[in-house]
């Protein structure tokens, strides 16, 4: 699988977001969704329209110490891969994450804890919306094989969040595998990292290190994140510059199929329920939530099209002279 190979109709350019302000936000607000359970980090990243960027990004990096690692020509290499690295939206937005991970982590986990039907419903609604966003970026007049592959995507996602959660003891190992399983479930929508974390029982012990600081667990988490990152996002990276609609359309049914863990009635083994008697207002809770998805779909689509046509009049401008 080559970056290299020639392109085909499905071939995409990556937007670039420069707003500083507007990247720190967007990075808060993944950051605050990947301490919540069945929530997805890249979900939140294609809803502000910065998925493509940040996968491209990654890819980057990966290079950059690739090249570190195997050379050739190491200095020149690692400087002409970070060089493509979209720094502009790449700091802010990690300056987001951390702040809002390291600032909500605690009262995020409480809150799920303590009213787990509401938040559940909250963020079912706002998932549910978000569906939207790879649809329409996967067009119109899908193919059978499209609907085959949004079908398969769906199926899997509800199998995997349908697993009842584990308990284990951390150890370095564990903690490593873990994180890199987590950070790979990060980067695809639909999937959540926190999740991920919760079926393998290291959700409470990952988030009681963030909120003390423990350094030697964080240490190993980044260890296991890093390795999980390198190993999928150069995949990922093809898949979005050469099979750009199937790939949303994978991505629209992986979200689709983790709107199981959302469920707001079900017991602790993930075994689902009927609606209660509270139906009325969790009902109201999610439209709440897809209202507030909903506006800032529409907020970046307004931002996206005044980008273009920014571009647009730069570059008759730059041929009229």
């Amino acid at each position: 699988m080559s970056v290299n190979a020639q392109p085909t109709t499905d071939q995409h350019q990556v937007t670039q977001h420069r707003n500083v302000p507007a990247n720190v936000l967007r990075g808060a607000l993944i950051g605050t969704v990947e301490t919540i359970p069945g929530v997805s980090g890249g979900t939140v990243a294609l809803v502000v329209g910065i998925y493509d960027e940040l996968i491209d990004s990654a890819s980057h990096v990966v290079s950059a110490g690739k090249r570190a690692i195997l050379g050739p020509d190491r200095v020149a290499g690692v400087k002409e891969n970070l060089a493509k690295v979209h720094w502009r939206m790449i700091v802010p937005v990690l300056l987001g994450m951390v702040l809002a991970v390291f600032t909500i982590a605690g009262p995020m986990s409480q809150a799920v804890e303590d009213h787990p039907e509401v938040m559940r419903a909250l963020f079912f609604g706002m998932v549910l919306v978000s569906v939207a966003v790879p649809l329409r970026m996967a067009g119109r007049n899908w193919r059978a094989l499209d609907w085959v592959l949004g079908l398969a995507a769906c199926l899997f996602a509800f199998f995997v969040v349908s697993i009842p959660p584990t308990t284990v003891e951390p150890n370095p190992v564990i903690i490593v595998l873990a994180a890199a399983i987590a950070v790979s479930a990060l980067l695809l929508p639909g999937l959540s990292g926190s999740f991920i974390l919760l079926t393998i029982g290291l959700y409470q012990p990952t988030l009681k290190a963030v909120d003390e600081l423990d350094l030697g667990y964080l240490g190993l988490f980044l260890v296991g994140a890093i390795m999980g990152m390198a190993v999928l996002v150069k995949g990922l990276q093809w898949l979005l510059a050469y099979r750009y609609r199937p790939t949303m359309v994978v991505l629209a049914g992986l979200m689709l199929g983790a709107l199981r863990a959302l469920w707001p009635w079900q017991v602790d083994d993930r075994t689902l329920e009927a609606p209660g008697d509270n139906w009325p207002m969790l009902l109201l809770v999610a439209a709440v939530g897809g209202i507030v998805v909903g506006i800032l779909i529409y907020v970046d689509v307004k931002m996206a099209t005044r980008r273009a046509q920014l571009e647009a009049t730069r570059v008759d401008a730059d041929e009229a002279r």
